[in-house]
């Protein structure tokens, strides 16, 4: 049967169905058009009333959309199937997420087998325990979630930062270890908290929030504050703000902190946004705490600094600059001089990513187009390889400069995410505190392939299928993709959920695009700002290639990204719309030229730009797919996202862009809003949510390709 004929079949069976289950209609949104003009170009925006999130259609219209919604999805044939066989998947699957060497005692963040949120667990010996347990304050109607913590040096105390229902809108708690007991302070406003203790672990600095929850000044204008444990919190003095001190100079959108290491009498701030790059400046930590620091200047933006470690008076810089790979530099960190700094590791073909420091040397975290290399810098100068036991993601690697070894947590594609020991020999071992999850993952298989972009560029991409897959172009397929802020976001992951769709003989895929970082800073810069076409372009390199192989067909084709992976869901739906079956924005950025009117708006101008800038608007207006969707095109079924608390995608993104779809697509196919109502942009959602989207995300899939 022909694509085109078995398309408007399945149209017309869906819509019977529809009519059989009496689904309620999605709502018609009101038009209201405004308009702006912009360097002598007009623009209309015809939903303009949605970035109020007060006027009296807002939630009505998301309610309704919902329900329209909820009654198609859960209606689909398969779903009921794939949430059964993903709740297993998933409550098989224990997931850590990050961990800490601190005194005696290591502490991990982890979602035990089960659970419906992460821990906070505390190793003493040989001995576990649960030291922050946010399950114990959900309701029926609310969840709470840990969003970040840290030890103190000597491991007697913890801070970390809860929120409700994926807010992320933190208040900060201090914990003694030992009795697990609270502290009476609590502190509000601590969303990227970024605390950082001093040795003696008395008090900590931390970063918190100045501006008003849901509006656009929310993250400017920060400030950097001391907490002595046992005080006030309200009497915590300002150590930076903007205006505070005539020396140090930055603009609102980026956000000061102040750091420590144990064995330095230097302090370290940096000046921060969205990008990776920083600007950097020390001072002896006496004077910081005095409120009396005479800051000197280490590296503004233009050097590329994007990670440091402090170690006496030798100050480490992880730098970009002229070595678009990454190179390791040295300086004094009470004489700093970027221009004189000496190199320590120069350039390689590794893209450099982070550094850690234990008793024998700085850990190395780098990349090679994706795949995670592990590297030691000793004291002898020596860099030395250490071998990995397979291909995959080094989510993080964590070290005590104090003690010998290291901590990483390692994942690939079908090998689950766990916690490895680095001994001082460079050796990896399993510490087995995650337990192994009983999925037989023998059926499958995952290969890494590249796709010729228009231009020549590789582009790499990884897919999972199960084994003896017929490259017969009948394979439903869903790739995902996001390309920005040269965070390479798509590296290998433990498949979990995914194994689900698998399952049901799919594809699944990543395609690693430009925009994003697997190649170092040029590969971020071929994909911003005037270079921004080329992430969609790339995406649809990948699925023309994978069609070309007979892995799927564009009826079978479906593409999906979260976030800032809106941009290019919405540019290659628009560019490409024969090419797909079935498109999935996950909290999706899709009216960019309408960053002023967020929360978190003007932070992001670095990564695309000003829209006060004639070059900026340019770019802006490029990567706007709500503002470029054309009537009567046909376009494929479309599923998007948003959660009502989302701090960092506002929901009227998602919103806008299915009312503007849903009035403009000729081609019948379903154009749906999915809402979450206590949720956010995904970071503190339970597993019970997370299962939930990815039952949804498959079904619609599936419902679109035939299956």
């Amino acid at each position: 049967m022909k694509p085109a004929i078995y398309g408007a079949m399945f149209a017309l069976a869906a819509t019977a169905a529809a009519m059989a289950a009496d689904i309620p209609p999605a709502p018609v949104a009101r038009v209201e058009a405004v308009t702006d003009t912009y360097f002598g170009e007009t623009i209309t925006d015809r939903y303009r009333w949605m970035e109020n999130d007060k006027d009296k259609d807002w939630l009505p219209f998301l309610k309704q959309q919902n329900l329209h919604t909820r009654a198609i999805l859960d209606t689909l044939p398969k779903r009921d199937e794939l949430l059964k066989r993903i709740q297993q998947l998933s409550g098989d699957i224990a997931a850590p997420a990050r961990v800490q060497k601190a005194g005696a005692r290591l502490f991990y963040q982890q979602r035990p087998a089960g659970s419906n949120n992460f821990k906070l667990f505390v190793r003493e010996g040989d001995k576990d325990r649960v030291l922050v347990d946010p399950t114990k304050l959900d309701t029926k109607t609310s969840h709470t979630s840990l969003d970040w913590w840290l030890a103190s040096p000597d491991g007697s105390k913890l801070v970390y930062g809860l929120s409700k229902d994926g807010s992320e809108d933190s208040v900060l708690h201090i914990m003694d270890v030992r009795s697990g007991a609270l502290l009476k302070e609590r502190i509000a406003n601590t969303q990227g908290g970024n605390p950082s203790w001093l040795a003696d672990s008395s008090g900590f600095f931390y970063n918190q929030l100045t501006g008003k929850v849901n509006t656009p000044e929310r993250f400017l204008d920060s400030q950097v504050r001391f907490h002595k444990i046992g005080a006030s919190a309200a009497k915590d003095p300002v150590l930076m703000k903007r205006g505070l001190d005539a020396s140090v100079k930055y603009e609102k959108i980026q956000s000061p902190l102040i750091g420590v290491a144990g064995r330095s009498e230097s302090a370290f701030l940096i000046l921060a946004d969205v990008r990776k790059e920083v600007r950097l400046y020390t001072a002896p930590l006496k004077d910081v705490l005095k409120g009396k620091a005479k800051w000197q200047q280490v590296a503004d933006f233009a050097d590329e600094v994007t990670d440091l470690d402090l170690d006496g008076d030798d100050l480490y810089l992880l730098s970009t600059k002229g070595h678009p790979r990454g190179r390791l530099l040295k300086t004094s960190a009470k004489s700093p001089s970027f221009a004189s700094a000496q190199e320590v590791l120069p350039e390689t073909a590794l893209v450099l990513q982070g550094v850690t420091r234990a008793k024998e040397g700085l850990y190395i975290r780098a990349m090679d187009g994706g795949l995670s290399k592990l590297q030691r810098l000793g004291a002898d100068g020596k860099i030395a390889d250490i071998a990995l036991p397979f291909d995959g993601t080094l989510m993080s690697v964590a070290a005590d400069a104090d003690a010998p070894g290291a901590l990483a947590i390692l994942s690939g594609w079908l090998q689950p995410t766990g916690i490895w020991s680095v001994d001082a020999d460079g050796k990896l071992a399993d510490t087995g505190i995650t337990p192994k999850p009983a999925i037989d993952v023998s059926a499958y298989t995952t290969e890494r392939r590249f796709a010729v972009a228009k231009d020549g560029t590789n582009i790499p991409y990884s897919v999972i299928y199960k084994k003896g897959l017929k490259l017969d172009g009948k394979n439903p397929a869903f790739i995902s993709a996001y390309g920005s802020y040269g965070a390479a976001a798509y590296t290998p992951a433990f498949a979990g959920r995914s194994l689900a769709f698998v399952d049901q003989g799919g594809v699944i895929g990543y395609a690693n695009v430009r925009g994003g970082g697997e190649f170092g800073r040029e590969w971020h810069r071929a994909g911003q700002l005037e270079n921004k076409p080329n992430t969609w372009r790339d995406l649809i390199a990948v699925c023309e290639d994978l069609q070309a192989q007979g892995y799927t067909s564009p009826a079978y084709q479906a593409i999906g990204g979260r976030s800032a992976g809106g941009i290019t869901m919405g540019r290659a739906l628009e560019e490409r719309p024969e090419l797909f079956a079935a498109v999935v924005s996950g909290v999706g950025w899709h009216n960019p030229l309408r960053y002023v009117a967020e929360q978190n708006g003007y932070g992001e101008e670095p990564e695309w730009g000003a829209i006060a800038d004639a070059a900026g608007f340019k770019a802006l207006k490029s990567i706007d797919s709500y503002q470029q969707v054309v009537d009567g095109t046909k376009y494929p079924a479309v599923l998007l996202t948003t959660g009502v608390t989302d701090p960092r995608v506002a929901p009227f993104h998602p919103a806008k862009m299915a009312a503007r779809l849903q009035a403009a697509t000729g081609s019948g196919k379903p154009v749906l809003l999915r809402v979450d109502f206590d949720a956010g942009h995904g970071m503190g959602s339970t597993r019970a949510q997370q299962d939930a989207e990815s039952a949804d995300t498959y079904a619609f899939i599936l419902s679109q390709t035939g299956n």
